[in-house]
């Protein structure tokens, strides 16, 4: 057959066309990408928190630590203050020791508490006296400034990191004002018609801390009455800091006796 006849070049040509028919089907990708993926699963990728070391231990706590103060001897006992400090703050406060005795024992009862809890809000010893307890809460207060004296000096000012890691100052302490000066005046004596009254006070600068009698009626019911209201009219006076204080019931004429006395030791007193 010769080569230019028309059966050898169609069959040629169609041997050429299968050939590129093949070469192209060999070419084709084994697959979609995507439905590979989804057959096979793609191999998860790892998380940057599985790509991290864990870290290990936790923060370092603030140690907590005890002072003591000194102990103050009061007209009615001791006292002396233990602090409980964490970071240089006060945490808690307790009495070591307290007036104990007689109406002592009330008196610490009632104010010991109330000065515990002072201490902690106010962070210092500027705190104020309990009424009715006025030698134990000035005992209290020097041996809690004695207590704080005693932590500064063994680095009780350390503060704790703040946000950014260092180390926060802390907070320096007010400037301790310098304490009233004391003084004892004792009023004139009062003439009522079941006998004398007469007050004597103490005073810290023009402020009364401690009013007591130091005569007044007694005998028969006398002596009943003025147990019953003189306590009474000491603690007004305390309270009230002037000679403006409501008589007592049943006690009209040592009251009134004890208001001009009162008010005669205020005068001196230049009050």
């Amino acid at each position: 057959m010769k080569k230019s006849h028309p059966i050898r070049r169609t069959m040629l040509a169609a041997a050429a066309t299968v050939s590129g028919i093949v070469l192209l089907l060999s070419l084709k990708p084994a697959g979609d990408p995507a439905a590979a993926s989804a057959q096979g699963g793609a191999a998860p990728q790892q998380t940057a928190a599985g790509q991290e070391s864990p870290q290990g231990g936790s923060a370092q706590q603030t140690g907590t630590r005890t002072v003591t103060g000194d102990v103050v001897k009061t007209e009615y006992g001791p006292v002396q203050v233990r602090l409980s400090l964490s970071d240089g703050r006060i945490v808690k406060a307790d009495a070591v020791q307290a007036p104990q005795g007689g109406t002592s024992d009330q008196k610490t009862a009632l104010a010991v508490p109330r000065l515990n809890k002072a201490a902690v809000a106010a962070q210092s010893a500027d705190i104020d006296a309990v009424s009715g307890a006025t030698y134990t809460s000035g005992g209290y207060k020097k041996s809690l400034q004695s207590a704080l004296d005693k932590a500064k000096a063994t680095g009780g000012g350390s503060g704790s990191a703040g946000p950014s890691g260092t180390s926060a100052s802390p907070k320096a302490p007010a400037a301790k004002a310098p304490a009233a000066q004391t003084r004892v005046i004792t009023g004139d004596v009062a003439r009522t018609e079941y006998g004398p009254v007469q007050v004597r006070l103490v005073l810290a600068g023009t402020k009364i801390t401690k009013a007591e009698t130091v005569q007044a009626p007694s005998g028969g019911r006398s002596t009943q009455v003025t147990a019953d209201a003189v306590p009474k009219l000491n603690q007004e006076a305390v309270a009230a800091g002037s000679a403006d204080i409501d008589a007592v019931s049943g006690a009209t004429y040592t009251s009134g006796g004890y208001k001009k006395s009162l008010q005669s030791a205020l005068d001196k007193a230049g009050g």
